[in-house]
């Protein structure tokens, strides 16, 4: 156990950056964007059983999906609001008034209506000018709102459209009677002090304070910097973040619910209301019923997070956790693991040795320790290389249905087959 030390030598008072929001709001995003991640798909009753455990954890918001995308979709968010849990069930639509009846049919209590903002994006994939966009993101928030909807504006890539036009379309669709809103950096381009920057600019324009209405952020990692540009944004005084378990999501993911808890909690001092015991348990659920394996070397909740092989690193851990622990692992409901590898050192294999009740002399240690690094260094890498390309294999034939399958399904179609075969589809 470590002794009570500072892990770091700043904000040692105490208290939060200037701007800080009043509190942090978690919108989880896993059940709606985590979808999304190619390949992953839920069950009704495993959407049911991870938002009981989301809200569980303590996210007070949960994008539970589009339920205009199916009838299933529409039944699954039904049956997540029919669970009366204590986060909100919010579901997505288009700006577009069926995708919002569909919202209400699924007995959501939150909607959130999204649109294109970018120019890119009005232009290339909705056909529509900036003020088409206006005119029906405007119209679609005052729709849900008047059938009683507690609604939030979104709009896609906001920090690549013209921040006057985005400033704008906010101010607009507040007025309209959103209640929150949402700046997105849908194809994850922002770094923190750009980002930062960008959202103070981006409120001073909308013109509406936060004691208005609610800001929040929704960011994609696709540059590796989403927890960093989500906590910037929180530095900026935006409250609501949005998260997924893991960080799956579109392409490289999304912002990381557990890294952003406890960047909260152990950088920030700032309590977030989530139960940090819950982090593992819930991603290592995710991971079963998305088949993404969390990397080894994920922060937090990665197989290696807690886990040491080097001696001089085994050494100070095992001395004092804070040597080489930032964070406690008995606050996570983890456990430390050592590894018994190639650099491995005495100290290990003493401790592994005194929990059994066996001692040992040094020379024994070191002998041991010794023939360790032989052993391993002896050792073919056969098994490795199979557990690659087993894994690439997988990753190539299982996500969503293979090019076999999909060729198949053609040719119930009345279409036939190419010959030969493409190798993909």
């Amino acid at each position: 156990m470590a002794d009570d030390i500072e892990i770091h030598n700043f904000h040692t008072d105490g208290s939060p950056p200037r701007n800080w929001p009043d509190r942090v709001v978690f919108w989880d995003e896993t059940l709606r964007d985590g979808e999304q991640t190619p390949g992953v798909y839920y069950t009704l009753e495993e959407k049911v059983e991870l938002a009981r455990m989301v809200s569980e954890a303590g996210v007070q918001v949960m994008n539970c999906g589009i339920p205009a995308v199916s009838p299933g979709e529409l039944k699954a968010i039904k049956a997540i609001a029919a669970e009366r849990l204590d986060a909100a069930v919010l579901g997505a639509a288009r700006t577009i008034r069926s995708d919002i009846d569909a919202v209400i049919a699924s007995d959501a209590s939150e909607c959130a209506a999204f649109i294109a903002a970018s120019d890119v994006h009005l232009k290339h994939k909705l056909g529509f000018t900036r003020e088409q966009a206006l005119d029906i993101a405007v119209d679609s928030v005052e729709y849900a709102v008047d059938h009683g909807l507690k609604t939030t504006f979104v709009t896609e890539d906001t920090v690549r459209a013209d921040m006057d036009y985005v400033a704008e379309m906010y101010r607009r669709c507040i007025e309209a009677g959103a209640k929150r809103v949402l700046f997105c950096d849908t194809v994850g381009v922002m770094t923190p002090s750009t980002f930062g920057w960008w959202l103070d600019e981006a409120v001073r324009r909308i013109g509406v304070p936060h004691d208005r209405v609610e800001y929040g952020v929704h960011v994609h990692n696709d540059f590796g910097m989403a927890t960093a540009n989500t906590l910037a944004a929180v530095e900026h005084g935006i409250p609501c973040v949005n998260t997924t378990v893991n960080g799956i999501g579109e392409r490289a993911g999304n912002c990381s619910f557990e890294e952003v808890v406890m960047a909260l909690e152990e950088l920030y001092k700032v309590p977030t209301g989530v139960d940090k015991k819950a982090l593992c348990r819930l991603s290592r659920r995710v991971e079963e019923l998305t088949g993404v394996p969390v990397a080894f070397n994920k922060a937090i909740v990665g197989y290696n997070a807690f886990t040491h092989e080097s001696g001089i690193h085994t050494d100070g851990v095992i001395k004092n956790t804070l040597t080489y622990e930032p964070m406690q692992v008995e606050d996570l409901g983890r456990n430390r693991r050592f590894v018994f590898g190639k650099h491995t050192g005495t100290r290990a294999v003493e401790q592994r040795l005194t929990q059994s009740g066996v001692d040992a002399t040094k020379e024994q240690l070191l002998a041991i320790a010794n023939d360790i690094k032989s052993f391993t260094e002896a050792n073919t890498k056969e098994h490795v290389r199979d557990f690659i390309q087993y894994y690439r294999l997988w990753d190539r034939d299982n996500k969503g249905v293979s090019p076999k399958v999909f060729w198949d399904i053609v040719e119930r179609h009345g279409i036939k087959k190419p010959d030969p075969m493409p190798v993909t589809a």
